[in-house]
Parts: structure tokens; C-alpha cells; sequence
């Protein structure tokens, strides 16, 4: 299979891409740094420096979209909000423009989203039909998704992918924990009683690889483990992984003064199940939180 993605050198698309090699896929990332493709996804991955280097007589069987600024990282501004969005939504929106002149259209376009979708909830149990609550995050997502269902008008097979918050080692958000927990710093956030609804890595490409393969899937899908935990009850085994005390808690205020609005990516609570793919049988790898953060802590 012949492969576009964008994303490509991120912390989840770097891993997918290198698996889809293995596979033996052909897969072209998009990317304004050239070099960087090759030292992070590997010697046999082509690069794309802009979508408009793209023909009409090129052709890609599926595209992964998965491009988008750090959400994580600067205060939410409104020039920062705008900036999130261009990287998802404006690129899409570009993706789209591409399919249309693609004389042989792709049967396949996975495209990003995040739980953000369903804003902040609290206790409720959300799986893919919930109602959202609208907040910054779920427009985000909601816009996105809006881009990417596009390419349905081109006969194109969409899978939205709301990805939860992905551990695996070397990156992501559980790296960025990592340093005050071994220092024995850590603690719960807030009252700690938010949902966390995670998902290991390799279970997220399994999600993909699943896509790509089974012609029945469409539409939006939950990429999160089947057993979500609050923040507090997070905090406790990840300490414990590391031998450590998690005995200082991080005040919400502390956080909304520190943070501003990104401090709902905190202390906001999403309690997302995943099913649509437990329904249709899918086998989760990793759907004990221990087990998770051990292989990744290896």
C-alpha cells in the first residue's frame, strides 16, 4: 500500500510509520524539515516538503492525518488559539484540496481528533455517541473532524481517530511527568477525582493498522483503553512504577493561575470508553494501566 502522512516524525506518527515499513507499505511524510524524516522515521521513508508537490496522477492508497501544533506548551492566546487550529484544521482543509485533484482518489483517510471532543464531563461515561460540552477543545476537535469528513464527497473511506492521552517511553505527555515523580515530587492534580482516559502506543497503531485493513470501519472511533482512570488513582501507580511517594499535590488554583484557560487539559474530565471497537471484537494489548506504564518505564 502506498501511504501520505502527515505527522509523520511526531511521537505517534514516527512509530506508525515505522511499523508500516516493516510491513512492507510505502509510506511519503509530509514535513518541512526533510532531514528530519529520515533520522526519525527511518532510511525508507520518502519526504514530502509541501502538499502542492503533489500531481494529480500521484497516488496514495490511504492518508493518515495526524499534523497539529503542541496543544500542550505556550498559553492559550488567541493568537496561540489560531495557530492550533491552522495546524489541524487548515492543513486538513489542504488534504482536502488535494484528494480533489487526485485523478485516482485514496480508498482511506484517518484523520486525527482527541477525547477533547467531549469537552469537560466529570463522572459521565462517554462513549462515541455522547454529547459534548462545548469548551476551546471540543470546537478544536469538532472543526477538525468537520475537515477531514469532507473527502466523503470523493468516495473516500474517513476514520476519526479521538486519540486519549498516549503513553509509551521516549515522549509524550508521561515524559514530561516523569522527571518530578523520580525527584519524589509528584502528585495528584487538583483534587485528583478527573478522569484520565488513556491509551499505550502500540495499541493506538493496532487501532490504525486495523483501519486500513478492514474496509467496514468509518467514522468517528474512541483510541483510548477500555479502563479509564481519575487523576489521583493515575498519579498512585505511576509513583509506585518508580518507587516513589506521590505526596505533593499541585492546587487547582496554582494551576489556572499558572496555566489560564490550557489548565482545563488538567483538570478537565473526560471518562471515555472505546465502544465502537470493543463492539466489533478489537483485543486491547494493554488495557491495565500498570501493565502499560511498566512497559513503557522499561
Amino acid at each position: 500500500m502506498n501511504i501520505l502522512m502527515t505527522g509523520g516524525t511526531g511521537f505517534i506518527g514516527s512509530a506508525l510509520t515505522k511499523e508500516l515499513v516493516n510491513q512492507g507499505h510505502s509510506v511519503t511524510v509530509l514535513s518541512r524539515n526533510l532531514d528530519k524524516v529520515a533520522k526519525l522515521c527511518g532510511p525508507g521513508v520518502q519526504a514530502l516538503g509541501s502538499l502542492s508537490l503533489i500531481n494529480a496522477n500521484d497516488r496514495y492508497q490511504a492518508i493518515v492525518n495526524l499534523a497539529g501544533a503542541p496543544i500542550v506548551g505556550a498559553r492559550w492566546s488567541q493568537a496561540r488559539k489560531q495557530e492550533i487550529r491552522d495546524s489541524r484544521i487548515g492543513l486538513t482543509e489542504q488534504l482536502i484540496t488535494c484528494i480533489a485533484r487526485m485523478e485516482i482518489k485514496p480508498e482511506l483517510l484517518i484523520s486525527g481528533s482527541a477525547i477533547g471532543y467531549y469537552g469537560n464531563q466529570g463522572d459521565t461515561v462517554l462513549s462515541e455517541q455522547a454529547t459534548p460540552y462545548e469548551d476551546f477543545s471540543q470546537q478544536l476537535c469538532a472543526d477538525w473532524e468537520a475537515a477531514a469528513k469532507q473527502a466523503e464527497q470523493f468516495g473516500v473511506r474517513v476514520c476519526l481517530i479521538r486519540t486519549g492521552l498516549v503513553i509509551a517511553g521516549g515522549g509524550g505527555f508521561l515524559q514530561q511527568m516523569l522527571l518530578p515523580f523520580r525527584l519524589g515530587l509528584g502528585g495528584r492534580l487538583g483534587d485528583g477525582r478527573q478522569w484520565m482516559s488513556w491509551i499505550h502506543r502500540q495499541d493506538w497503531i493496532h487501532i490504525a493498522l486495523t483501519m486500513m485493513a478492514d474496509a467496514t470501519m468509518h467514522g468517528a472511533y474512541n483510541a483510548t483503553a477500555p479502563n479509564p482512570v481519575t487523576n489521583a488513582e493515575f498519579t498512585r501507580l505511576l509513583a509506585q512504577c518508580l518507587n516513589r511517594p506521590a505526596l505533593l499535590p499541585v492546587p487547582a488554583l496554582v494551576l489556572k493561575m499558572m496555566l489560564g484557560e490550557m489548565s482545563q487539559l488538567l483538570l478537565g474530565s473526560q471518562r471515555v470508553v472505546p465502544e465502537r471497537l470493543l463492539a466489533q471484537g478489537f483485543k486491547f494489548h494493554y488495557d491495565d494501566l500498570a501493565a502499560a506504564l511498566h512497559e513503557a518505564l522499561s
